[in-house]
């Protein structure tokens, strides 16, 4: 395995050698982005449908090709050192090739926003105004250790007709290689441009420099990676982004919560999975049902060997819990991406709703109540991008909302927020119709 790791890096290394004008690589990539991307803007449903379609066969049909070189990307990975946290996000499970196939039939099953006309008025002078919906155009997508971005953000971006230009990690290359191989052929079975999708060839991260300043030839950058990552390109890009930095999303259980419903959810919330951005960081319960439902929820997160960072009223309920600690100021403000929870213990959904407000990252948070009232105030209040009631915040996400896939999750309020799938890679214009009318 080793040494196919080697052969692959030699004969990468001689396709694109360490001394390669970068500059110009980007350029032609760019170049060819904003062509394809006006082939794209005018392609018909059926043969976006139809590439879309073919990914997905050919997906299903080459899964074993798939994980043998999703394997090989982990074996690098982990003599690396890489994260256990990012290992989970570069795994490709057979669930998450299925996943990722299906995720583009749901695609092909959703309306084509492009072209869609709405809003249409009468003015007075007698001319009708209304809006068309419209691609943004080249978008470029950089992301970490996630080979099944390859394919969610190729699908959408095919499907709402932008071109898109993939810099997927270094640690992911065989796999994401692998997949563009299966996304050009579905390209070319549609009679695309295959230059549509472009996945960057060199693992150089100067490449990443020029991309997030291409403002000629890219319209949107959409990171997917730690916050290193994104707040590197936040300083340095000249594309507008959709994005966001990190995911502290809380769990609260209210007084009025079912406990039966309370329990699950809070459980799954933080150890479905640890390495996700819509993973459970905080857990709030208020203090009528603390005594009844913490030390529950404690015995649960003991199966999972999770550590718990809690308030000093938290650690009283549950002071012979094995990895238990003082909440410090920080916690609050950590998106720990472990095994590692923060528990505070608050006195009512004011308090819960004040504390969400002033430490999350405004991604996703969850109430678990069965008070109308409340559950409503906390809809109203908490300004996040997904805010949910007797629900698991792991929901939040494009599959799991019915957008079939998503090209990420963004907390900025202007344009898209939470999950972006269609309609958050489209834009809307004006479109004007007249029957001879002038100015006066």
């Amino acid at each position: 395995m080793l040494y196919l790791l080697r052969q692959h890096q030699l004969t990468f290394l001689k396709q694109y050698p360490e001394n390669m004008d970068i500059k110009h690589y980007m350029n032609e990539v760019g170049q060819r982005a904003r062509k394809a991307s006006r082939a794209m803007a005018k392609a018909d449903s059926a043969a976006k449908n139809k590439a879309l379609s073919f990914i997905a066969a050919a997906i299903r049909r080459d899964a074993a090709l798939l994980r043998v070189a999703n394997q090989r990307d982990l074996e690098a990975a982990r003599a690396n050192g890489l994260a256990p946290a990012m290992l989970d996000r570069l795994t490709l499970s057979d669930k998450a090739i299925a996943s990722m196939a299906e995720g583009l039939e749901q695609v092909v099953a959703l309306p084509d926003p492009i072209g869609e006309i709405s809003n249409m008025k009468y003015r007075p002078t007698g001319i009708q105004v209304g809006q068309m919906r419209v691609p943004l155009g080249v978008i470029g997508i950089i992301y970490e250790a996630r080979p099944n971005v390859t394919i969610d953000a190729a699908g959408l971006c095919i499907k709402s007709g932008n071109a898109s230009i993939l810099r997927g990690g270094s640690e992911a290359i065989y796999c994401n290689q692998a997949l563009a191989k299966l996304v050009q052929e579905g390209l070319q079975a549609a009679d695309l441009p295959t230059d549509a999708v472009q996945v960057i060839e060199t693992t150089d991260r100067a490449a990443v420099g020029e991309l997030i300043t291409m403002p000629q030839y890219v319209d949107v950058i959409v990171p997917r990676g730690g916050k290193g990552l994104i707040e590197r390109l936040m300083q340095e890009s000249k594309v507008p982004m959709i994005k966001h930095l990190d995911g502290i999303c809380h769990v609260y259980i209210d007084d009025k919560a079912d406990i039966a419903k309370a329990l699950p959810i809070a459980f799954n919330a933080k150890c479905h999975r640890y390495g996700t951005c819509n993973t459970m960081e905080t857990l709030l319960i208020a203090r009528g049902i603390a005594a009844q439902v913490l030390p529950e929820l404690a015995n649960l997160y003991f199966t999972k060997d999770v550590e718990l960072r809690a308030d000093e009223e938290a650690r009283a309920l549950i002071a012979d819990y094995p990895k238990l600690s003082a909440a410090t100021e920080q916690d609050w403000r950590t998106e720990y991406l472990a095994a590692i929870l923060s528990v505070k213990i608050v006195a009512d959904i004011n308090e819960a709703i004040q504390h969400i407000n002033t430490y999350s990252s405004q991604h996703t948070d969850a109430i678990i109540t069965e008070d109308y009232s409340r559950a409503m105030q906390f809809l109203r209040e908490v300004d996040s991008a997904s805010v949910m009631v007797n629900a698991s915040t792991r929901f939040a996400d494009g599959f799991e909302y019915g957008l079939g896939a998503e090209i990420g999750i963004s907390n900025d309020k202007l344009h898209a927020r939470g999950p972006v799938g269609l309609e958050g890679l489209t834009s809307l214009k004006y479109v004007v119709f007249g029957h001879g009318e002038v100015r006066a």
